[in-house]
């Protein structure tokens, strides 16, 4: 090769450097930290053929036809720490997609109603089943989008299919059928965690027969004073009927009145009522706040031995008692004998389809989303890929019996409209109190039941 060709060589090779060093580089598409700004389309139906639910391979993501740059909006009510989760467990498919997601937090749902009347609705919002019923019309059937049912248990489908059609995903999780206790004191005590129903009640006696009050039922709570003894009833409801009589009870099928609720509501009386099985009695159950039932079983020395409360009662438990350990001095147990779980859930709703929108839930809906969930510990997931993929003790333990429950049922009092929420803890406070018979309570009750079911 000649001197002159070798030159001409070396001056076309530097100047290919010097051109790709100064070529701009590549932004990474990352979670926006700001509200989204209004949509100005109105939200479109849905016009691609239902989307195949191909699982996403281990470790990868289907993007669904997403683009990097491709926007998502979305409202929800978590803050916080709430918030920062979700962005942990959305971070993957953010990366490998490019997707930017454009996200608003609010707690009033007015705000949702507004934007919906207004034909400015976010891709996707994360809200209640109530919302799936009055939105129903506006919304993309998840199945059109690529969800994997396979994923998730039928009583966790059914509550999201609204006319036959699939609208909502459940996406987190809690459960209410559980009871607290220290298992150090249990330790002291020679008292065993029952297994049964029959086990619980032969431990409720044994515990009145050494001297020692079985339980801490209070449950004042200002204006909504008398949930947690709802609650406890339905929990008696899974134990006695299981959760077909309590998904009857939602849909009018079976009146308020009927023996079944009638045998739950003697059944938490007789602890409820009586200072032998619980704090302060009557009286007790009625005016001690239901923070500080939580607080009594672990008070030094106890005040009870037991406390059946929703999951938030470990944190607070935690604040209260910073020194306990959790394990040792704090623990709770599923409610012996339930056939099923009480518990509340979040729905994710769809009101466009669109590429990013279908990322969104083929991920969340995989097995893959499941594990994320799961490992941000975010309560529950719903999806069966979160099983043994938690990190924290307390969720592992919950994601154990919410992957092995045969029903999952929601609040009645919350599920039914039309002021029956409020009937109900009027009558469980009517029945404590002792100032009208259970007949009448559970009657009035009824009354209320079918007037807001149309029956």
């Amino acid at each position: 090769m000649s001197k002159r060709i070798w030159k001409v060589m070396v001056v076309l090779v530097g100047l290919a450097l010097l051109i790709a060093a100064c070529a701009p580089a590549s932004t990474p598409t990352q979670a926006p930290t700001q509200p989204p700004a209004e949509p100005t389309q109105p939200p479109a139906q849905p016009t691609q053929p239902p989307a195949e639910p191909t699982q996403a391979p281990t470790g990868g993501i289907d993007c669904m036809g997403a683009k990097p740059g491709d926007e998502l909006t979305m409202l929800y009510q978590w803050s916080g720490q709430e918030e920062a989760r979700l962005n942990e467990i959305l971070k993957p498919l953010v990366d490998a997609c490019g997707i930017v997601i454009k996200p608003e937090s609010t707690r009033d749902q007015a705000l949702l109603d507004t934007k919906v009347q207004a034909g400015t609705p976010p891709d996707v919002a994360f809200w209640n089943v109530a919302q799936l019923v009055q939105y129903q019309d506006k919304l993309v059937p998840m199945d059109v989008l690529g969800a994997h049912r396979e994923n998730y248990a039928d009583f966790f489908v059914q509550p999201g299919t609204i006319n036959g059609k699939w609208l909502g995903l459940p996406v987190k999780a809690d459960i209410k059928t559980i009871i607290w206790y220290s298992p150090a004191v249990f330790k002291a005590k020679g008292y065993t965690v029952p297994t049964t129903w029959e086990e619980l009640d032969a431990l409720v006696e044994k515990m009145v027969a050494n001297g020692d009050v079985p339980w801490s039922m209070g449950f004042e709570s200002g204006d909504a004073t008398g949930w947690t003894g709802s609650d406890f009833i339905q929990d008696i409801l899974l134990v006695k009927r299981g959760p077909q009589y309590v998904l009857d009870i939602i849909d009018g099928k079976v009146p308020y009145n009927d023996a079944g609720v009638k045998e739950a509501y003697e059944i938490y009386g007789k602890w409820a009522k009586d200072p032998k099985y619980t704090v302060g009695g009557a009286q007790g159950t009625l005016s001690t706040g239901f923070l500080d039932a939580i607080y009594k079983v672990f008070s030094d020395p106890p005040e009870a031995m037991m406390v059946r409360q929703s999951g938030f009662a470990g944190g607070e438990i935690a604040r209260k008692y910073p020194d306990l350990v959790y394990g040792e001095d704090y623990d709770f147990f599923m409610v012996p004998g339930a056939q099923g779980l009480q518990g509340g859930a979040d729905w994710m709703m769809a009101f466009r389809d669109t590429p990013a929108v279908r990322a969104l839930v083929a991920y969340l809906s995989s097995e893959l989303g499941g594990a994320n969930w799961a490992k941000a510990g975010f309560d529950l997931s719903p999806n069966k890929g979160a099983t043994g993929n938690y990190t924290d003790p307390a969720l592992l333990k919950k994601g154990e019996m919410l992957a092995n429950t045969q029903g999952f049922t929601p609040d009645i009092g919350d599920t039914i409209p039309g002021g029956f929420g409020k009937a109900e803890w009027t009558g469980i406070i009517e029945f404590i109190n002792g100032t009208k018979d259970l007949d009448t309570v559970l009657a009035d009750i009824a009354k209320v039941q079918a007037e807001a079911l149309g029956k």
